[in-house]
């Protein structure tokens, strides 16, 4: 499937309806192609843009602007091992190559199975706990080579089921806002006046 389905049209339009100017719904209805189709599709491109009323190519060039939609498939987990600095001086690119041995396959690749794809990244955030990595975004810490393995064996095997989704999924629980206690944010087209928090200086005639 690569067009929203009929069902997340109905939860698009509702994320839309969240927002002054619905072309701000685009990277939320990024994610929500990701989630069904476990990456973004040509297709769901153009679909994006007839329900945001832009044009795709301002789909595109937004969405490639982020590391995490992906335009190919990929395997159920992604797997990125940070190569910044405090990883690599703990081990990273050893642990990279140590990966690609026990998958059989080169950094950038899908495993045959279409369970792994194995990526190299930049900074998680994490740099006291290196090296690290992450599966669908969920960071593992001090991962050691026997780590890296028991990984790969519990991914396999469905052990980590319960804890990591597949690929695309943000989350288990989708967000709610009930239609009383939206912001109600103004269209910017509408705002006459500066930020409540920014003051006013007496005397300013600038």
């Amino acid at each position: 499937m690569s067009r929203l389905s009929d069902h997340n049209v109905v939860l698009a339009q509702e994320i839309i309806s969240r927002y002054p100017r619905p072309k701000s719904a685009l990277i939320p209805l990024l994610h929500l192609s990701q989630e069904q189709n476990g990456y973004v599709t040509q297709d769901a491109m153009r679909h994006l843009a007839e329900l945001l009323d832009i044009t795709p190519a301002e789909v595109i060039g937004t969405a490639t602007f982020y590391e995490m939609f992906k335009f190919e498939p990929v395997g159920r987990y992604v797997v990125n091992i940070c190569q910044t600095m405090s990883c690599a001086l703990l081990g990273a690119d050893e642990l990279v190559h140590h990966a690609e041995r026990t998958l059989g396959i080169r950094a950038g690749s899908t495993t045959a199975d279409g369970t792994i794809t194995l990526e190299v990244a930049e900074c998680q955030a994490a740099c006291t706990e290196a090296p690290t990595l992450q599966v669908n975004y969920r960071h593992r810490y001090r991962v050691t080579h026997d780590d890296f393995d028991r990984l790969v064996e519990d991914l396999r095997s469905g052990a980590l089921d319960g804890e990591i989704p597949p690929h695309g999924t943000l989350g288990r629980y989708r967000q709610v806002i009930p239609s009383d206690k939206f912001v109600g944010a103004p269209d910017p087209d509408d705002v006459t006046e500066g930020p409540a928090w920014i003051p006013v200086t007496v005397g300013d005639d600038s």
